[in-house]
């Protein structure tokens, strides 16, 4: 009795153990699927985007939608402030964080 219940559990294990072969298998090829579908996508989309910023493309776009260039009256010319211009102030965030100051100057 004991023999039987041994060979017919390995054999229950063994055809278990093929079904889960053939299931991670197939997980596998779909992955695989996909990623080919995303990497074909992504290499469509590289090749739309350098199409889009070719300088004649752009400038075919520029006509058809009547843009011209600004005046010179139209544009700002704004400075970065430079690194040594930011300096935090640390007792104001220490006592805003804290809730005793919400006005200081």
């Amino acid at each position: 009795m004991l023999l039987c219940l041994l060979i017919g559990g390995s054999g229950v294990g063994y055809v278990w153990q093929k079904d889960q072969i053939y299931k991670l298998g197939q997980q596998i090829k779909k992955r695989e699927v996909r990623l080919r579908e995303l990497a074909d996508n992504n290499e469509k989309l590289r090749k739309q985007l350098g199409t889009m910023r070719s300088p004649r493309l752009l400038e075919a776009r520029i006509k058809e939608l009547g843009l011209v260039r600004p005046e010179p009256g139209q544009v700002w010319q704004l400075q970065e402030p430079s690194r040594e211009s930011f300096v935090p102030n640390v007792d104001r965030e220490y006592a805003a964080r804290e809730g005793r100051a919400t006005n200081v100057p």
